[in-house]
């Protein structure tokens, strides 16, 4: 009789089993209504100018992407349509009902709507991994609908693969910055850290607790170089595992608490996208496991230790 031994699987297929990790189809059912939820939030409050832009045509500049697609000149007419479009939309969406259906339409429309908000000079990088998810959501198909989709714990690559897809743009937005930082002085690698950007900030956006921080230059000397290190290291996440991915996520998350306490900057809509790292589809199991506890085997349990306690006073 022969043994047959099985071969360990190629570089080129761990290479794709990273890339496209089993996830239960649970953790796309609660991004899809987070991050769908969140675009409506973000369109009224962060990148809210869309529908006024429409209303000065003259003025707008269309960036890289606008003009490779040759899209039209924003206008009242259809930044409006835009509107009622993405609000209908993400509402259908995050009920997990049509959700590819829904999602094809809100990836285009979002990103469209961006690049008109982001026409005038300044683009905002914190929502690249937000405008990736929202395409990479709707690749993901699943046999539940509505709620029952929260708790649906099928396995899929499918899922992974979007799910991964997430995170690399979460984890780039800060590598990407720690690139630019090093390049806009003319790749002088310690140039940042070592200048008074943060004092420069600081005075732009006066604040309580930064002009506290002013009168300690050396602890805002520190904070640069920790967040200039913690950018070009950020990567080291995509391969942690458990409670140290954890710990990395929960610091770059107060990284962000701290810019916005001294500098009134946010970063929300990547700081929602780190939710792909979390366990999402464990949410349900375990409220199951708290709400529908068996009274019969509570109180077997509890008649058990009874006769237990008295056999060991007998």
């Amino acid at each position: 009789m022969t043994t047959v031994t099985e071969q360990p699987p190629s570089r080129a297929a761990r290479i794709a089993g990273w890339f496209t990790p089993s996830i239960a189809l649970a953790r796309i059912a609660w991004l899809r209504t987070i991050l769908y939820l969140f675009v409506i939030l973000d369109m009224h409050a962060f990148v809210r100018d869309t529908r006024l832009k429409g209303e000065h045509p003259d003025l707008y500049q269309p960036l890289l992407l606008a003009r490779i697609f040759h899209l039209p000149v924003p206008s009242v007419a259809n930044t409006t349509a835009l509107y009622v479009v993405l609000i209908v939309a993400c509402l259908i969406g995050a009920t997990n009902y049509f959700p590819r259906v829904a999602g094809w339409i809100v990836a285009p429309a979002f990103t469209w709507w961006v690049l008109i908000g982001m026409s005038d000079g300044k683009v905002d990088h914190d929502h690249l991994a937000l405008v990736v998810a929202l395409w990479v959501l709707p690749t993901v198909s699943g046999a539940r609908r509505g709620a029952s989709a929260y708790g649906d714990q099928t396995r899929s690559e499918a899922a992974g693969w979007a799910v991964r897809c997430v995170q690399i743009s979460v984890i780039a937005t800060y590598f990407l910055s720690w690139v630019a930082k090093v390049r806009s002085p003319g790749w002088k690698l310690l140039s940042w850290p070592n200048s008074a950007i943060l004092t420069w900030a600081i005075v732009r956006r006066p604040h309580p607790v930064g002009e506290w921080l002013l009168l300690h230059p050396w602890l805002l000397q520190v904070m640069q170089w920790v967040g200039f290190v913690a950018e070009f290291l950020s990567p080291v996440i995509l391969w942690l595992k458990g409670r140290w991915q954890l710990l990395g996520a929960l610091f770059f998350i107060g990284f962000h608490v701290a810019n916005t306490a001294i500098l009134l900057i946010h970063f929300l809509p990547t700081v929602v996208c780190w939710l792909a790292f979390a366990p999402l589809e464990r949410i349900v199991p375990f409220v199951r496991r708290k709400l529908h506890r068996d009274p019969g085997q509570a109180e077997d349990q509890a008649e058990d230790r009874g006769q237990a306690e008295q056999q060991a006073g007998a």
